[in-house]
């Protein structure tokens, strides 16, 4: 008997299941995948992410990162601004060893793993009133369905959530519709100890540096060109003025993988007996590079929100986290929201671009604040 299930082993899943199994929590996690295993992701932390992570004690998750000193955002026509944390960093390292290196520290912490476990749904009573969420339905790496049952239940699994979506607690957006596009490359020129931000009109570019000489280049676009992923991500870089040159002799070294359309709406922190974390909560592609703290603070909160359920009863723990969420977020969501729009629009990004050129210390704020230094 567990205490607790978690589905899905990415960062917000592996924090739930640490802060709750540290406390003597029974936690199982489940996860189709085995790990490590690679994830389209722009793989930086930054700096509120990294402070989640050492609170935790958890700061040996990031420790083969490189340090990410601030971003570096251009824009039309010809804009580039630096913008520097101060006196934080971040770290950029690759999601396979940063999930498994997560995963790594909730065995420690006594959470039993078990992966090529693919979770088909909640298992639900419907006896009383409303239905209650009571384990998972899941099929083994022997293909034997199975069910598992426990007093709380964590999504964790991802935007498609097969969790969140049986029971209607989310979808796909109707807008913003965007999809990502993006690989690994050697020998990309002009690399600095900066992430990079290039915004144009319809879509924008995330460039990183990785450790052992690689650079992350991932493109987010609302308008998806049809034919292969090396032409479209190729096509895109060339075609940028700034990019074009720095690219010009690199080499991918990974197959290109596309994931989208990327929004998922939520508005509920779960169900009775159900919590959702991660990018089951609710997704938007975080272009500001926050998206592994959203992750990590998510899964802390869950985490926390399942210990309170295991004393106090469950009924209302997922009103609780959404809550709780919404506390955390709400303004960060609407910061994001905002830049979003502006990608969208082709005179906001030309207006910001006068913007930016005129005053840059406007830019440099908003880097510090997309870093998320209020929180670090």
């Amino acid at each position: 008997m567990f205490d607790v299930l978690v589905s899905g082993g990415g960062p917000a899943g592996a924090v739930a299941a640490i802060v709750a199994a540290r406390t003597g929590a029974r936690v199982l996690l489940l996860d189709r995948a085995t790990f490590p295993r690679d994830k389209l992701c722009g793989d930086t932390l930054n700096p509120g992410a990294l402070a989640v992570l050492r609170r935790l004690g958890l700061a040996g998750a990031f420790a083969g990162g490189l340090p990410i000193d601030g971003m570096i955002v251009t824009g039309e026509p010809a804009i580039r601004v630096m913008g520097r944390y101060g006196d934080a960093q971040g770290r950029s390292i690759r999601r396979r060893d940063f999930d498994a290196a997560l995963l790594s520290a909730a065995a420690r912490a006594g959470v039993r793993i078990e992966e090529r476990t693919l979770v088909d749904a909640p298992v639900l009573d419907t006896s009383g009133a409303a239905p209650v969420v009571i384990g998972l339905a899941i099929k083994g790496r022997d293909s034997a369905r199975l069910r598992v049952a426990a007093p709380i239940v964590i999504a964790a699994d991802g935007r498609y959530s097969r969790v969140a979506r049986a029971l209607g607690l989310s979808r796909s957006a109707g807008r913003p519709r965007r999809w990502a596009v993006g690989a690994y490359f050697h020998d990309v020129e002009g690399m600095t100890s900066f992430g990079e931000m290039h915004v144009r009109r319809g879509h924008y570019i995330g460039v990183a540096p990785l450790p052992g000489g690689l650079t992350n280049a991932c493109l987010v676009t609302s308008r998806l060109a049809r034919g292969p992923l090396e032409d479209v991500l190729r096509d895109a870089l060339y075609g940028d003025p700034q990019l074009r040159e720095r690219f010009a002799h690199a080499r991918m070294c990974s197959p290109p993988v596309c994931l989208g359309p990327l929004a998922v709406e939520c508005d509920v922190g779960g169900a009775p007996g159900l919590l959702l974390a991660g990018d089951a909560a609710g997704f938007v592609d975080p272009m500001t590079g926050d998206g592994l703290r959203f992750a990590l603070r998510g899964g802390e909160l869950a985490g926390i929100e399942a210990l309170r359920a295991l004393e106090h009863g469950a009924a209302d723990a997922h009103v609780r986290l959404f809550d709780a969420r919404r506390r955390e977020f709400a303004r960060k969501w609407r910061f994001n929201r905002s830049l979003r729009a502006l990608v969208g629009s082709p005179g906001a990004v030309r207006a910001a671009g006068v913007g930016a050129a005129i005053s840059p210390a406007v830019l440099q704020h908003v880097i510090r604040y997309a870093g998320d230094l209020h929180a670090a």
